[in-house]
Parts: C-alpha cells; structure tokens; sequence
C-alpha cells in the first residue's frame, strides 16, 4: 500500500507501539545528486537503493532524455552516460521537485544546447531566482516567468565566467546548483553561505574526483577530464525516518528503530533537537565510508518545548514534523530563523500554522518561523496543501487523535511506503 491515488485518508488514534524498520525510504537528496552526477562521468554508474519515488524518478527521467542509459536490475541501478548530451525536443519535467528543477539549471547553465525545465502547479509557483540571478551575472541566458523567477525555465546553455558568489541563504540546492555549473566554467570558482548547509554535494563529488576545497568558503575548478562513476549504496533518509521518531516520541511507552540510515550530521540535527525537547536519543554508526550509517533509536519521555533558531538549514525539511512534538510539549516552542520555509512545496509556516490551530492548538505565525504553545491535538480534517511533509507529518499527528487529510497523495513524491509503515501502528483509512 503506497498511499498513491490517496487523495484524502483518515488516521485512527493509535495505542502504544514498539517498531523496528529497515525499509525506510532509501535518500531523496542523495539519490536525486546520483542521477545527476553520473552524467559528469564517462564510465557507467552503480547505485544501489535509488529511490523509487515520484521526485527521483523524475531526475532520472530527465538524465535519459539527456541521452543517459539506465537499466533497473532489482535494487541496482546503472547509468550509462552519453558520450555528449542530447539536445531534448520536448520540456523537461521535474514534477513537483525543487532539487531537481534547480540542480538541473545549474548543471544545464553552462551545457551547450536548449533546455526548458517546467513541473507540476505547485512547482511552478516556488521561486528560481535565488539559482538563476547568480547564474546569471556569470553569463547564464535564463528566462521565466515573472522577470525569470518562475517555471517554466528555458535555459540556453555555454561556457559560464568564474562564479564567486556569497549566497545570503543557506542552501543546499543554491550551493549546489552552481558548484555544477562552475565545473564546466572558465575558471576556479567559490561560494559562501551564512551555514553550512547539507553537504551531500561536496562529499559525492569530491569522492567522484572533482576538485572541491572546503575551507573558509567552497572552491571548485572546472574539470579537466570526466568524473570516476559513482559506485554507491543510498542509505535510508533520516528526514522520512524522522516522522516515526515524531511518532515514539509523542506515544507513551514507544520506541522506534530506524536501521541504516546516514548519520551526516547536517542531516540529523532534527533528532538532536528532539533529544533536547526531552525524548531519548541514541546513534549507533555501524560503517563510514561515502557517508556515516547507522541505526537511530528514538524512546518516548515527556517532552519541553524548545528554541530552534541555529543550523536551520540541516533540518528546515524535518521542521513540519518536528511542529507535531512541540504541540505535544509541555511549554512554548519557537521556530526563527526559518522563512526559507516558505518556499518549499507550499508556503510552510502558514500551512503548518493553519493546520495546527485547525486542531486546536495555540499557533501563531512569525515571518520566518512560527511559535506552538504544547498542549494537545483535536481531531480534525487538514489539507496538505500538495505538500509531501505536510501531509505526513500530520497522519503523524493523527496517532493522537485521529485525524482526517486531503490530497494525501502528496506523500508518493519522497516515500512511497509511507502508509504501509504506519498501517503497523493504526489504521488508514481511504474516504
């Protein structure tokens, strides 16, 4: 049961749970970079647990119509580059993917040919202009809509000037997209950011060959040659494992067990925030080579509410949820710092917010974050907005309560077993 063609579900109260999970959703931040880098290479690719989800598959969608290969051989994936990319005569579709659309106009800013980057109503709506304005002071021809920051993109690939860029946000997406636009640009480039964002790309890439220096900023040289192929293993995405940490940390006496997951820190600082908030934490590593893995286990306790207003960008996906555990905390928490939420999937403080006090929670909208007052959920029916996280993280709080949401079927776009997993803690419910 994926939960795909869901459009609305009801969630039934759920008791106490003791659950352990080895087949959560492989990495969507990871597998998105591997079907992207591997045009970079000149040699065929093997990647282990890609992630078969809508986002994803999108990704790789457009790698083939690039001119790459791929053969799906049960759990492993190989990708063949083209020996140079194809010029594609239709519109390259990113569905509902941010990673993608943005990633692929840096990638395709300094490629030679014609690309049009486009997706779904909800993409079409998010802002492109933190990528191509400083794609384009460094001689990239982008155009959209509105004065260029919205979908569809067109992009007229060539040779791109040095960037050097001193981004205002902290993004990983941002970093990203022009570290691969620079590596095929007329010379060394750089890049800062007021943190450090999560850092798939630098690690993925240097491990490929690239010539990639972290110090007090990013460096990166145009490559010389082809990249070495990728020959990884996706761990598990500690961002989808979080939901069921959300959920043992708010059920009494639950305690969950994520299994393989990467331990990165830019990517677990969610559960650290939620070990402060009171639940019991625990990091078992079991190996690190391209990246740490491990087991995560999470224990429920009584929970406090919490400031975040540090490292925001190591865990501004896992923030709806973690708005679940604060409305079940005992006092205040406050989210700052945050207003790149608003420009996920959908605008996420004030669809958080809207749903929170839907259900009866003391929610207030800030600018760049939002404050819960802990008390508890009433059943009610929430809309996800056509947001992914959104919609889990309140089937999420649904184990509560209950809980009834529409467009539910957001949730196949990162974690198409979303629904068989929590099915082994309550019921699911089509309406």
């Amino acid at each position: 049961m994926s939960g795909e063609g869901f459009k609305s579900v009801r969630i039934v109260k759920a008791d106490s749970f003791k659950l352990e999970i080895d087949s959560i959703a492989t990495d969507k931040s990871i597998s998105h970079r591997c079907a992207i880098f591997s045009l970079l290479s000149d040699k065929p690719s093997v990647i282990r647990n890609f992630l078969k989800a809508e986002d994803t598959l999108n990704s790789l969608k457009i790698a083939v119509s690039l001119g790459a290969k791929v053969e799906f051989d049960d759990e492993i994936l190989t990708i063949v580059p083209p020996q140079t990319l194809l010029e594609p005569d239709d519109i390259l579709d990113c569905g509902n993917s941010g990673t993608t659309i943005r990633l692929m106009s840096g990638f395709l800013a300094s490629r030679d040919g014609f690309y049009v980057l486009s997706g779904d109503k909800y993409l079409r709506k998010r802002p492109m202009g933190r990528v191509a304005d400083p794609l384009r002071s460094v001689g990239a021809l982008i155009d959209g809509r509105r004065d260029g920051d919205l979908a569809p993109l067109s992009i007229r690939g060539r040779k791109l000037k040095p960037i050097r860029y001193d981004s205002k946000v902290a993004s990983a997406q941002v970093k990203s997209a022009l570290i691969l636009a620079g590596l095929n640009s007329e010379g060394e480039g750089s890049f800062s950011e007021p943190e450090i964002s999560r850092d798939h790309t630098e690690r993925m890439l240097k491990g490929m060959g690239a010539d990639i220096r972290v110090e007090d900023r990013i460096y990166f040289s145009p490559l010389q040659k082809p990249l070495k192929p990728l020959n990884i293993t996706v761990p598990s995405d500690p961002s989808s494992g979080f939901f069921f940490a959300i959920a043992a940390a708010i059920t009494p006496n639950a305690k969950v067990i994520l299994k393989n997951v990467t331990l990165n820190p830019t990517r677990v600082e969610a559960y650290n925030v939620l070990s402060r908030m009171g639940a019991i934490v625990e990091f078992v590593q079991k190996e690190n080579i391209y990246e740490p893995i491990g087991d995560i286990i999470v224990r429920n306790s009584e929970l406090i509410g919490v400031e975040v207003c540090d490292n925001i960008s190591w865990l501004i996906d896992e923030l709806p949820a973690l708005s679940i555990a604060m409305a079940m905390a005992n006092g205040k928490s406050v989210v700052r710092n945050a207003k790149e939420l608003r420009v996920k999937e959908s605008d996420r403080i004030k669809c958080v917010v809207d749903n929170l006090v839907l259900c009866g929670v003391d929610a207030k909208e800030l600018d760049d974050g939002y404050e819960i007052i802990g008390s508890h959920f009433n059943k009610a029916r929430v809309n996800s907005y056509g947001d992914h996280r959104i919609a889990m993280s309140f089937a999420i709080a649904g184990i509560t309560s209950g809980m009834e949401i529409d467009d539910f079927n957001a949730v196949a776009t990162s974690f198409p077993n979303f629904i068989e997993l929590l099915s082994r803690i309550t019921e699911v419910q089509e309406l």
